[in-house]
């Protein structure tokens, strides 16, 4: 179904902003329907994120270097890695170059729970079945090419409303 159709709107200012409106659309869209297989392992989609930075990593992370490889910019990356601390998927560790200061590291429990959330990759893959290989392919495409519209890092282009 159009985006026209699923939120009642058949007036866009130009294809741009339907396509703006779309994403934002989309994006509520499969969180929504992702929530559930999140929630089933009492973890949030942003905690999920920071045990895969995590375990991808070849040494402990500060809270910092973790916001940055986190898809989630606006996510307090403090918080949520004390919140996962108390539920033990993640420790701290005293930072190798500076005593003074504490790096994060994925816990055994939380390597555990990433193994148990893979068998979970078919229905997350599930939730955009209705699409090919080729057209998710050019679709990451898109989306990549959206946010590299300027050559900016942050994707602003330095202009205000």
């Amino acid at each position: 179904m159009s985006i026209d159709n699923e939120i009642k709107q058949k007036n866009f200012r130009n294809e741009h902003q339907k396509a703006f409106i779309n994403l934002i659309y989309t994006y509520n869209w499969i969180t929504e329907r992702s929530r559930p297989i999140f929630e089933r392992y009492d973890i949030t989609s942003q905690q999920f994120n920071i045990l895969r930075i995590l375990r991808g990593a070849s040494q402990p992370l500060s809270t910092m270097q973790i916001r940055q490889r986190m898809l989630d910019k606006m996510s307090d990356t403090s918080r949520l890695v004390d919140r996962m601390i108390k539920k033990g998927f993640v420790k701290k560790v005293v930072c190798k170059s500076d005593k003074r200061l504490v790096d994060i590291t994925i816990a055994e429990k939380g390597r555990k729970l990433l193994e148990q959330m893979e068998q979970c990759e078919e229905e997350m893959d599930a939730i955009i079945k209705n699409i090919s290989e080729e057209q998710a392919t050019a679709l990451n495409k898109l989306l990549d090419t959206i946010r590299h519209t300027d050559g900016s890092p942050d994707g602003s282009n330095g202009t205000t409303c």
